[in-house]
C-alpha cells in the first residue's frame, strides 16, 4: 500500500511537472508574425473615424479594438517599390539607393545584366533573412517589388524563382493569383509545424478589393463627396468612391485570412501587422505624391504578447520602418545598427518629432519630392517645381487624367485646380493639418509661420546630410536608358511630352 501511494505521488508530481513544462514552453515559444499588406490603401475605415465607412469595416475595426491602433503611421514613399524596399530592409530607400521606382528589374523573363543591378550595401540583410537566422520559416504570398538585386530563395523558404513570375512589377507569386483562395496561405507548408513562421500575405487593397464588397454595401458614385482639389465630374467621383469601396472589400479579405489562421490552429500564437504600403492608387494626388493622401497609412498590431494592450490607441508619429524593427524585436532578433526604425513597444522607444518621406522617379516620370510631417504640420520640398503635377505619367490613359486635361483645355477648372495641377509648383509647401486637412492653403509664404517653416526645412536639410540622401544625385545614365527601353514602345510614353533626361536615347 505504501509503495502504491508513493507511485501515485510520483505520477502526480510528474504530471504537474509536464504541465508546468508545457506552460513554460508556451510562454517561451516564439510567436508567428504575419504582415497583411494591403496595396495602395488609405485608412478610410471606421476605426480611423471615417463616417462613411463607419460600421462597414467591422473585421478591421475589431482587429484594432482587440489590438493596438496607430493613428499616425506613414509610408517612407508614396509608391510601392520604394516603400517596400525600405520595409524589407528596415533602411530608408534613399539611404541604400533603392528610391527610384522599378529599378534593378527583370524584364521579359530575362535576368537584369550585372551592370544594371542595384546591390544592397555590405552588411545589410533583409528582414526575412534575419528572421531565418533566428529560426523562422519565411514566406511571401504575393509580390516582392524590391528595387535591388537578390536571390529570392535566400529570403523565403517557400516560393523559389521557379514559382514566381518575373517582370516589371517585380517577383509576382503564383500563390497570389486568386486572392480569395484559402489554399494560397502557405504557413502549413513548413515541414516542422512547431517552427515559428514569419510571412507576408498581400491583398489588393485600393487596386482591386472593391470587388469583394459585401452584398448590399457597395457605395454609389454620388455617395461620397469629393475633396476640393478634384473637379466634380463622373470619372473623379467613380475613382474616389472606388477607394471607399476598396476599404470595405479589404475588410472581407482580412476576414478570410483570419478565418484560415483560426481553422489551421495558427491564430492563437500569431502576431498580426495590418498596414498598407502607401495611400490610394485610384486617386490622383495620393499615390506618387507626398501629401497625407499618399503617405498616411493604416497600421494595426494585434496578437497575444505582453507588450500588446488590447484597445490601445497610439497618436505618436511612426514610420513603416518601425514595423521592420518591431518585427525583429518580437522575433527575438537583436536590432542591427543599420536599422532605421524603432521597436514600437521597446523600453528604449522614443516618440519622433518628425517623420521623413521621399518620392523620386516613378516609372518613367522623373521627379524629386521630400516631405516632413510633424504633430500639426506637413512640409513639402519640390525639387522640380517647373514640372507640373500632371506631367507625363503612367495614368495618362485613365479617364481621371484624360478628363482633367480636357477641363484644363476648356478652361473649366477652378483657379486652385488650374494652378495646382498645371501650374508651376511652389518650391516649398507648408500645411496646418488640423485647420486644413485637404492641404490647400500653403503657409510657406505666410510670415506668421516662418519659424515653423524654418524648423521643418532644417529638419529635412539635416536628414539629407546625415543620411546622404541618394536622391540628391542624378540617376545613372545606364539606369535611365533601361527605363527608357522598358517604356519606349508603349503609347502613353511615345505620345507624351516626357522628361528631357530621355532625349539622349531617342536616336540610339
Amino acid at each position: 500500500m505504501k509503495i502504491l501511494k508513493t507511485l501515485i505521488v510520483v505520477c502526480l508530481l510528474s504530471l504537474m511537472s509536464c504541465k508546468a513544462q508545457k506552460k513554460a514552453d508556451k510562454i517561451t515559444q516564439k510567436p508567428n508574425i504575419l504582415w497583411i499588406i494591403a496595396e495602395d490603401l488609405s485608412p478610410f475605415m471606421g476605426c480611423y473615424g471615417d463616417s462613411i465607412n463607419s460600421g462597414h469595416t467591422p473585421i478591421i475595426d475589431k482587429l484594432a479594438s482587440n489590438g493596438v491602433l496607430f493613428k499616425r503611421a506613414y509610408a517612407t514613399a508614396p509608391v510601392c517599390s520604394a516603400a517596400r524596399s525600405a520595409l524589407i530592409t528596415g533602411v530608408m530607400q534613399t539611404t541604400i539607393g533603392t528610391q527610384n521606382h522599378r529599378s534593378s528589374r527583370y524584364t521579359n523573363g530575362e535576368i537584369v545584366p550585372e551592370a544594371l543591378r542595384i546591390l544592397l550595401p555590405d552588411g545589410i540583410k533583409t528582414i526575412p533573412e534575419l528572421m531565418k537566422d533566428a529560426g523562422y520559416f519565411t514566406f511571401n504570398s504575393g509580390k516582392d517589388d524590391y528595387n535591388f538585386h537578390y536571390d529570392r530563395t535566400v529570403l523565403y523558404d517557400v516560393g523559389s524563382a521557379d514559382d514566381y513570375k518575373a517582370g516589371m512589377n517585380g517577383w509576382q507569386g503564383n500563390f497570389a493569383k486568386d486572392y480569395m483562395t484559402v489554399d494560397n496561405y502557405v504557413w502549413n507548408s513548413r515541414p516542422d509545424k512547431s517552427q515559428p513562421w514569419f510571412g507576408q500575405v498581400q491583398i489588393m487593397g485600393g487596386k482591386k478589393d472593391a470587388k469583394y464588397v459585401r452584398d448590399g454595401e457597395k457605395l454609389a458614385i454620388n455617395d461620397v463627396p469629393l475633396p476640393p482639389y478634384f473637379p466634380n465630374i463622373p470619372s473623379q467621383r467613380i475613382a474616389w468612391t472606388e477607394h471607399y469601396n476598396a476599404n470595405r472589400g479589404s475588410d472581407v479579405r482580412v476576414k478570410h485570412i483570419l478565418d484560415k489562421l483560426k481553422a489551421d490552429g495558427e491564430l492563437e500564437n500569431t502576431i498580426i501587422f495590418f498596414f498598407s504600403d502607401h495611400g490610394s492608387n485610384s486617386s490622383l494626388r495620393h499615390k506618387q505624391f507626398c501629401y497625407e493622401g499618399g503617405m498616411h497609412v493604416p497600421l494595426i498590431v494585434n496578437g497575444k504578447h505582453p507588450v500588446l494592450k488590447a484597445g490601445a490607441i497610439r497618436h505618436d508619429l511612426v514610420s513603416l520602418l518601425d514595423i521592420s524593427a518591431t518585427t525583429l524585436a518580437m522575433g527575438g532578433v537583436e536590432l542591427p545598427p543599420h536599422i532605421d526604425g524603432q521597436d514600437l513597444f521597446g523600453k528604449s522607444y522614443a516618440a519622433q518629432k518628425f517623420v521623413i518621406g521621399a518620392r523620386d522617379r516613378c516609372d518613367y516620370t522623373i521627379d524629386r519630392i521630400r516631405t516632413v510631417v510633424s504633430k500639426d504640420f506637413r512640409y513639402i520640398k519640390n525639387y522640380f517645381p517647373d514640372r507640373p503635377m500632371l506631367q507625363a505619367g503612367y495614368r495618362d490613359n485613365k479617364p481621371i487624367v484624360k478628363d482633367f486635361k480636357k477641363l484644363h483645355k476648356e478652361g473649366k477648372l477652378t483657379a486652385y485646380q488650374e494652378l495646382h495641377w498645371f501650374g508651376i509648383r511652389p518650391e516649398e509647401e507648408l500645411y496646418d493639418l488640423k485647420a486644413d486637412p485637404h492641404q490647400i492653403n500653403n503657409l510657406a509664404l505666410n510670415k506668421s509661420h516662418l519659424k515653423i517653416l524654418e524648423t521643418h526645412r532644417k529638419a529635412l536639410q539635416d536628414w539629407i546630410k546625415k543620411t546622404d540622401d541618394q536622391g540628391q544625385y542624378p540617376e545613372a545614365s545606364i539606369q535611365l536608358k533601361a527605363t527608357y527601353d522598358m517604356w519606349k514602345n508603349r503609347s502613353r510614353f511615345k505620345n507624351a511630352k516626357v522628361n528631357p533626361e530621355y532625349n539622349q536615347f531617342k536616336n540610339q
